[in-house]
């Protein structure tokens, strides 16, 4: 496609970018006919295998990701009226546990209340895949749904080690303005630094690479955000 090799000209892919240079050349790239999502992608230098260098966590950037999201809550009664105050798109106990059961999956986050966990539980080989499952360690899986379902719209994302080593995660869209872009990307590259497992040594940051879902990768320099580890 002729948009796309005018795009892989404006990038030097043997570069890597300081975040601020590199937001500014994401900008100038021509887009697709729709707001294309930005995705960050970190290559971590952990043993996936090790259950104690498991990097995981989750973290509420400061502009969002520019999409408002669907989130299901798990709860009944006094919780369940609270999630939907709160905003929940759907809200159920045992009765959303069986439309989930079969097939209902039309949301973009989980949360529950622990005592429907036991419940939710039995939704893992639905749940699970999709990465829709309720942590605790995530704040997923909480009393305070109010507050889990309004941290979750305002654009708090959750990012987790895959068995490749790499770290994926939404940071935004093509239509945000580099400064916010730019503040998304650190404030969650700081969280990703701070979950460094103790047992993890050596070079921690690999590689780094933002782009758009049209776009070409534009690398990053890992030193610049290495100043935390």
């Amino acid at each position: 496609m002729k948009r796309h090799q005018e795009n892989l000209k404006k990038v030097d892919r043997e570069k890597r970018y300081p975040l601020e240079e590199a937001v500014q050349v994401l900008s100038q790239i021509k887009g697709a006919k729709f707001d294309e999502t930005v995705d960050i992608a970190i290559r971590l230098g952990v043993d996936p295998k090790q259950s104690d260098q498991n990097v995981r966590g989750a973290v509420g950037l400061p502009h969002g990701i520019g999409k408002t999201l669907k989130v299901a809550v798990f709860a009944k009664g006094e919780k369940a009226e609270e999630a939907t105050k709160a905003g929940a798109a759907i809200v159920g106990g045992d009765d959303l546990v069986e439309k989930v059961n079969g097939g209902f999956l039309d949301f973009d986050k989980v949360v529950a209340t622990p005592d429907m966990m036991a419940q939710v539980g039995k939704l893992g080989k639905v749940l699970g895949p999709k990465g829709l499952m309720p942590n605790p360690k995530l704040g997923t899986v909480t009393m305070d749904v109010a507050r889990a379902v309004k941290e979750l719209k305002a654009g708090k994302v959750e990012f987790r080690l895959d068995k490749a080593g790499i770290v994926h995660a939404v940071v935004g869209r093509k239509s945000f303005e580099p400064k916010k872009l730019k503040e998304n990307i650190q404030t969650l590259m700081d969280a990703v630094v701070k979950a460094k497992p103790a047992s993890s040594k050596g070079n921690y940051l690999r590689s780094i690479a933002i782009s758009s879902t049209m776009g070409p990768g534009i690398k990053l320099d890992p030193a610049e955000f290495m100043t935390a580890v």
